[in-house]
Formats: C-alpha cells, structure tokens, sequence
C-alpha cells in the first residue's frame, strides 16, 4: 500500500508561502493542494505559478476544503489568532508561522481550543524540527567544549522599512519577528530554567521594538546573551562557549554548519547542515508523522514549549512598554 501524501492547504500568498510552496514542490511526503488569499486574483495567480490545483478567495473556504489534510498559517503575525481559531474550529490541523500569536492569552486559546476538540495544532518555528538541533545538541552534550557556561546569538536584518515591520497594528518589531529565533536557540540549548532576565530595547517612532538585547542568567550560573534588530545586518551566529572550547553555529535562523574549537582557538571539527530543499520541509514532516500517529501537537515544539516562549516575550514587551494589541496582557 502506497503511503498518503498529505494535501497542504496555504492560507496567505506572501513571500513566506512562496517559501512554503517551493518546498512542497519537492517533497514526496506532502504536496501543495490548495492556497487561499482575501482575493481570488492573488489566490489564482499564486496557483497558477505554482501549479496549485484549487485556490480559493477566502480563508473560510479552504478550511472547509474536505481534502486538505493540514493547514499552515503564512499570514503577518497580527492574524495569526483568528486565523487559527477558524480552522481549529472547523477541526482543520494547523501549522502556524512565529510568532505563533501577538501574546500568550492568545496562544492560550488556541491551545485550549486544540485540546478539547482534538485538531492538531503546532507553531513553524523551523529551527525546532532540523536535524541540525539534535546534531548541536549532540556535540555540546558530547564534553568535546567541556561545561558549557555560555551562550550568544543575534540575528539581525535592515528591514524596517517592511510595513509589517513597523506598524504596531500588524504586531511588528524586532521580537515577535527576530528575537523569537534567538530565544528559541538559548532554548534549546541551555534550557528553561531561567533566574533572571535583563534587556535593553529601543524603539521606532512607531512605537514597536526596533533593536534590543537580552541577557538570561540561568539557576546553575550559565549565562545567555542574545540581540536582534531590524536596522542593523549580523553575521547571524551562535555561539556556546564551554570550560574547554566553543561551539560556532553559523546562522541560528536556519544553522548551515557548526565549528567546534578548541582551547587554544584550534578548528577540532566543522559539520556542514543535511542537504535540505528550504529547512521547511521538515517542519512539515514532522507534522505529518504526528498527525498519522493521532497527536495533537509535534514532539519537537510541544504546546508547553509555545508558551513558555511567549510568556517570555510577553515579560519582555512589558519591561519595554511595547503593547501591539488590545489583548496584551500588560
């Protein structure tokens, strides 16, 4: 028996899709089946260009599309919520872009909604399903940098003049777009049990955050400090630092390789990325397999995972005095 390959409904047409779409055109596991738009011309236009066979001109519609088998969310943060929730509510899987909501009340309520009625429901914060965590993970576990005591990641990019960058009401700034990368990679890595956070933002005329810098001290005294802007360009590193060497982990936004050093600066091993089509196309997959086993939420992003990121981003906002919705809690 041949296995399914699961029909992918996209709701948004923007660059983020097109992104999404190309994986798909190369995948065997799933396939684009259907996208949606607010109108029926970037809808049929986006189809046509990627040999899409439906395409519809609401949202509404593809999630009662009976054949699609799994939704994802390519829409600007701010429509995140009511998107999800409609399709949560017609019993539609859903694969949400970061920032998975504006705040935590939100993904809250989504998750609620996820639980009681049984729909799957995960966040495509990509780095969380690579290969490439399991292999970081392996390395710093392996005692190769000794104890790991530190941490550093920034990702930075020159793209505030995007108006979904700048407007509060579309939920921009640095954060919800950037900072929820580097976050997620201290993480992964160092884990959860934060003591204390402290950080620095500064602000567009807008209101939203525009650059900023967080520094996370940890229980056992490890220490991580991350920055994201969306004025200045990064090299876009990680960088973990051990009691007997480092690790380089070049691009925390999609790792394409990692170095490990030594004490005396030495290049011990470099390890480059799996060949991928994007780095989408494991989210994907793995949604799939979790999907097909009767799950409701992905092993690699949990629904715990979700909010514990942005309860954290929530805290940090507050400090700022950046509110981007009604429903901030602050």
């Amino acid at each position: 028996m041949s296995k399914k390959v699961f029909n992918i409904g996209i709701l948004g047409t923007g660059w983020i899709a097109d992104k999404m779409a190309k994986t798909l055109a190369k995948m065997t596991s799933a396939r684009a089946y259907a996208v949606a738009s607010r109108t029926l011309d970037k809808a049929e236009k986006f189809a046509s260009e990627f040999s899409i066979p439906k395409f519809y001109g609401s949202y509404d519609l593809l999630a009662d599309d009976p054949e699609v088998d799994l939704i994802y969310i390519g829409t600007p943060h701010s429509h995140h919520f009511e998107q999800a929730k409609m399709c949560l509510l017609k019993n539609k899987p859903v694969l949400c872009e970061k920032a998975f909501t504006v705040n935590t009340p939100q993904a809250e309520e989504l998750i609620k909604i996820s639980h009681e009625r049984k729909v799957f429901l995960a966040e495509a914060i990509w780095t969380r399903y690579q290969p490439m965590r399991q292999m970081i993970s392996k390395v710093i576990n392996s005692g190769i940098i000794g104890k790991p005591v530190m941490l550093s990641a920034n990702l930075c990019y020159p793209n505030i003049a995007q108006e979904r960058m700048y407007k509060p009401e579309l939920a921009g700034g640095a954060l919800l777009d950037l900072g929820v990368y580097v976050l997620n990679f201290a993480d992964m890595f160092f884990g959860s049990d934060i003591k204390e956070t402290s950080s620095h933002c500064i602000k567009y005329h807008t209101g939203i955050d525009a650059q900023e810098s967080i520094t996370l001290e940890y229980s056992d005294g490890r220490i991580a400090v991350l920055s994201s802007s969306l004025i200045a360009k990064s090299d876009r590193q990680g960088i973990i630092s051990g009691t007997d060497g480092f690790v380089i982990v070049e691009n925390v936004n999609n790792p394409q390789s990692y170095s490990v050093y030594n004490q005396d600066y030495n290049l011990v091993e470099k390890v480059q990325c799996p060949p991928q089509i994007t780095g989408y196309e494991y989210q994907v997959d793995c949604c799939i397999n979790a999907i097909s086993q009767g799950r409701i939420e992905p092993l690699e992003m949990p629904h715990e995972d979700i909010l514990r990121i942005m309860r954290q981003m929530d805290s940090l906002r507050k400090t700022w005095g950046v509110k981007l919705s009604d429903s901030d809690p602050f």
